[in-house]
């Protein structure tokens, strides 16, 4: 039995469908039962701020997969309740959804994942840990904004970002929970063509049918543009900090260890930017 945390979230959602199709038996682990009534299979409550959920929900489990939740500054202790519950029921895989290169990269989101896989190391469980880079999905409103607006603002200079599909993701995920030889494994998930936010805009040009260009401001001024549109403070440093990650490089890793596990092409980006103008 393999149980999804995060069940109904998008990432989520594509995992539980993927292992169906696979004839896998699969409990979906939602914080809100209700919301994952569509998914077709058992579902247990699963809370990561209520360890006693997080205790029935991994009951008679061999597998594991936790979602990292969606919360920062939240993460370490809801998934170390994941963690500690996954001990108890003595599953025999443990799979995370990490970021890239948790354990050296300077990526701002980093630590939190870095301090699960510390912890899920520590707890002595067979573990995988999947380092998700980014999706094409978190640039949907910039393909939108481009496509009105005919420009593209950011701060990540000539950076390159090697994303792919959520899809893509969730297929990997579905891969290594049915297939073998995957224990105690990190692997490093990105697109298989990292992209420059010039090319991307470029795209969206060519599927708009106009000009988009993408104008790239120092950090500190794009935060306070930000904050001007309305952005709480807090989250626009943030925001500007993961666009000097990018320019820095921390995304454009290509080692694909995603094209191999789901055994074909990562979705292209720009397939991604055809879906969402032709809708």
């Amino acid at each position: 039995m393999i149980v999804v945390t995060g069940a109904t979230g998008q990432l989520g959602r594509l995992v539980v469908e993927g292992l169906r199709k696979q004839g896998a038996t699969v409990v979906a682990g939602a914080r809100n039962p209700a919301a994952a009534a569509d998914l077709g299979v058992e579902v247990r409550e699963l809370d990561y701020d209520r360890p006693a959920t997080v205790d029935a929900a991994l009951a008679g489990a061999d597998q594991v997969l936790l979602i990292s939740g969606s919360e920062p500054g939240k993460r370490v202790p809801q998934h170390t309740a994941v963690v500690d519950a996954a001990k108890r029921a003595g599953v025999r895989q443990l799979v995370y959804t990490s970021a890239l290169h948790a354990d050296t990269t300077p990526l701002v989101l980093a630590p939190e994942h870095k301090a699960t896989e510390e912890a899920i190391l520590a707890s002595g469980l067979p573990y995988t840990f999947l380092r998700n880079g980014w999706y094409h999905e978190n640039y949907l409103d910039q393909i939108a904004q481009g496509a009105k607006t005919g420009e593209i603002v950011g701060a990540a200079g000539d950076g390159r970002v090697a994303s792919a599909a959520r899809k893509d993701f969730a297929d990997a995920a579905v891969a290594v929970l049915t297939g073998s030889g995957h224990e105690n494994k990190a692997y490093e998930l990105s697109g298989d063509t990292a992209w420059t936010f010039s090319e991307f805009a470029d795209e969206i040009g060519k599927v708009a049918g106009k000009s988009v260009t993408y104008r790239s401001l120092p950090p500190a001024e794009f935060q306070q543009l930000l904050v001007d549109q309305g952005t709480p403070a807090e989250v626009a440093g943030f925001v500007a900090a993961l666009e000097q990650n990018i320019a820095d490089g921390t995304l454009a890793d290509t080692p694909g260890h995603l094209r191999t596990l789901i055994g074909h092409p990562t979705t292209p980006v720009a397939d991604t930017i055809e879906s969402v103008l032709s809708a």
